[in-house]
């Protein structure tokens, strides 16, 4: 199992997955949303990127087919996913929902 794929099953808070590319301008916009929303919930959600030009195989397995695409995971299980830019509020409160 790759350590992507046991993160995303095994962890006990949920994990706020974020394909992005170096190329994408979308992707450089959201990435202080994200780093923010990792600040304030802190150990409540895990954030990880995924390059997506590096990673077909979870692009595929994820149907993700723009970018950027957040993903949010809690043991193996989509909760909730989006593709493209959301506002930091939106994003903060949509996630909340999830965590507890």
């Amino acid at each position: 199992m790759s350590k992507f794929s046991n993160l995303i099953q095994n962890s006990e808070v949920p994990v706020l997955v974020d394909f992005y590319a170096d190329w994408c301008q979308p992707c450089h916009m959201i990435a202080p949303t994200i780093r923010s929303i990792k600040t304030k919930m802190g150990d409540k959600l895990k954030v990880i990127k995924v390059n997506s030009d590096n990673n077909q195989k979870a692009m595929m397995k994820y149907q993700v087919r723009s970018i950027p695409t957040l993903i949010l995971f809690h043991k193996g299980k989509i909760l909730w996913r989006n593709s493209g830019v959301l506002p930091e509020f939106e994003l903060e409160k949509i996630l909340s929902k999830h965590i507890n």
